[in-house]
């Protein structure tokens, strides 16, 4: 169970998060300043100066040309988001004395947060932390690069090339685990390791842009007029990562945050081609919400909203690893299950991740604001139709009419159960005719 949050100013967000929470912040962030602090103190710097305004100079630049880019990023970015201004940060760890690199960040960052974060509704608090978390990252790869004798000063300087290269390790990973970290304590129920860490082609952009730092501090070392040579790659790639993100957006449900039914079929066909090519097995399911009619009725639109939206992160969060959600539409569901067993395995498991779904739905309570004021709507039930693929169909219009024939079968048989195309009636424990209740 989660520590209650501190009761504060709304305007604080921090302190609306678990305690734990709020510790492991405040422990990130107090680490960071005893690292400026002790860099400060141990060895002031007394050159690098220029270099650090002129690095930081190039991150506002590059801020600057890239702001409605960046912000678009932040307000669809999901729960990871990686920042294309490691460019620079990293740069200036290569580059300089951890207490000017610190002092880059700084000023990136609060540039960042100016044209950026602010106008995308981020909560201050993680701008600090990331700040903070970027701060310990940083001196971490200065550290590993000074222990390599620097950054390499000619071609056969292998030392060097490695140093950097456990640099960028070093970096991605000290940033990777503090950010996971945050994500962990803040979180009130599972999260997967997805949530934690970001996608492949995310982590993979961090490391593209930390290899371009690498070669942004080599040019500065060497010949630093080259460096404006750095930003239209360096823009080009915004605009590329920025496509991707806006195509992901169109293959979403705006409500739910779902795929949308475009996107699930696609998928889905995808997986059954598999199945044609004697590649194991597949199954869908389709889900109901019962007498939904009755909650926009009763309750408002909006109501009905947030009761959608609960639903599917239930289902979400119940699910195989491997399957995929989508909204039909309406108050329709739609489950792919690929890679399953054929023959009885399949449908057994089949069975199993359905009735685990109508059970959770069975169990929700949802929490919504009406004009009457909060109310909580329980009762709720789904009715689930699956059939599978090549058993119940070879195509995925043929399945998908099997697992619609299935559903409404269901709904016939009284509401709140499962039914699998072809096979006997899947037993559940009924939960008596759904009712729905409101309560303050």
């Amino acid at each position: 169970m989660s520590a209650p949050a501190v009761p504060v100013s709304p305007g604080w967000a921090l302190w609306k998060l678990p305690m734990r929470a709020v510790v492991g912040v405040l422990v990130v962030e107090g680490a960071a300043i005893a690292v400026i602090a002790g860099e400060a103190l141990a060895a002031p710097p007394t050159a690098g100066f220029a270099l650090a305004a002129f690095v930081a100079l190039l991150s506002i630049v590059h801020t600057e040309l890239a702001t409605g880019i960046e912000r678009i990023r932040r307000r669809t970015a999901e729960t990871s988001y990686f920042d294309l201004s490691s460019v620079w940060t990293f740069a200036a760890a290569l580059l300089l004395p951890p207490i000017l690199a610190s002092a880059v960040i700084i000023v990136v960052y609060a540039h960042l947060w100016q044209r950026v974060w602010r106008p995308a509704k981020v909560p201050l608090y993680r701008h600090v932390y990331t700040t903070a978390t970027v701060v310990l990252a940083a001196t971490a790869a200065h550290t590993a690069v000074e222990r390599a004798g620097g950054l390499p000063g000619d071609p056969t300087d292998m030392a060097g090339v490695l140093g950097v290269c456990a640099a960028v390790v070093i970096y991605v990973g000290v940033n990777t685990v503090l950010v996971a970290a945050a994500i962990a304590l803040s979180s009130t129920e599972g999260v997967s390791v997805r949530d934690l860490i970001g996608r492949l082609d995310d982590n993979a952009l961090e490391i593209a842009t930390l290899c371009m730092g690498a070669l942004a501090a080599v040019a500065l070392q060497a010949t630093p007029g080259l460096i404006v040579m750095a930003l239209p790659p360096i823009l080009v790639l915004h605009r590329a990562v920025l496509v991707r993100q806006l195509e992901e957006e169109a293959s979403t449900d705006g409500k739910t945050g779902l795929l949308n039914a475009a996107a699930w079929q696609t998928q889905a066909a995808r997986a059954v081609r598999r199945v044609q090519r004697g590649v194991g097995g597949a199954a869908v399911l389709i889900l109901d919400l019962d007498h939904f009619k009755h909650v926009n009725d009763d309750y408002g639109h909006l109501a009905g909203d947030d009761v959608l939206v609960a639903v599917a992160s239930s289902l979400q969060s119940v699910v195989r690893e491997q399957d995929v959600v989508g909204r039909f539409g309406g108050e329709e569901f739609v489950v792919l299950l690929p890679d399953l067993p054929l023959g009885p395995p399949g449908r057994a498991e089949l069975a199993k991740v359905a009735e685990r779904l109508r059970a959770t739905v069975a169990r929700l309570d949802v929490t919504v604001d009406t004009a009457d004021g909060a109310l909580t709507i329980t009762g709720l039930s789904i009715s689930v139709g699956g059939a599978t693929v090549p058993a119940d169909g070879t195509a995925l219009d043929q399945v998908l009419k099997a697992a619609d024939a299935s559903l409404y079968a269901a709904k016939r048989a009284g509401r709140n159960l499962v039914r699998i195309a072809g096979a006997a009636e899947i037993p559940v424990q009924r939960t008596g005719e759904a009712s729905r209740a409101a309560t303050s």
